[in-house]
């Protein structure tokens, strides 16, 4: 397993462009209201967030603060000053842009919140979908097969 966490990620997300939320998603609390970005104004953010990023991890996320998980801090209200993760953003393009939302395709390293990128593009992920880690995608999945280990496995070396 520790060979796959590791790997680079794609993601397909809907951002929510007039709202921020506490947890990053639909299930927190409106915290922000903005009126949506023009066209430019959304590149500009865009362009900010491609190559290497330092963005803040989410309140809402599995990151242990002082030996606690920073969700259950959040769920508790104990606010606490998230740290900063390093990532790389590879591709983030632009699938379909409405004013209020924006649908995005992202390739990013190992470790890249993408609540972390919707909050500093100022709004929050209404959805989220991974469709590919590493050589892997979705659409290459098949519920019928299992792929062995060695397969999988061999897949990670370089061609």
């Amino acid at each position: 397993m520790p060979c796959f966490v590791g790997l680079d990620k794609r993601y397909v997300t809907e951002i929510g462009l007039t709202a921020r939320t506490s947890t990053g998603d639909p299930e927190g609390e409106v915290v922000e209201r903005s009126e949506p970005p023009s066209a430019d104004e959304l590149e500009r953010r865009l362009e900010r967030l491609r190559g290497e990023v330092e963005l803040p991890i989410p309140a809402a996320s599995a990151v242990k603060i002082g030996g606690e998980r920073a969700y259950r801090l959040a769920r508790r209200g104990v606010a606490v000053e998230m740290p900063l993760r390093r990532s790389r953003v590879d591709a983030l393009d632009v699938i379909a842009y409405t004013g209020d939302t924006v649908t995005l395709d992202l390739r990013v390293s190992s470790g890249t919140y993408v609540r972390a990128i919707a909050e500093a593009m100022g709004g929050h992920c209404r959805t989220l979908r991974r469709t590919e880690v590493g050589p892997f995608r979705v659409e290459d999945a098949d519920p019928e097969r299992i792929i062995p280990e060695a397969d999988a496995l061999a897949a990670l070396e370089p061609r």
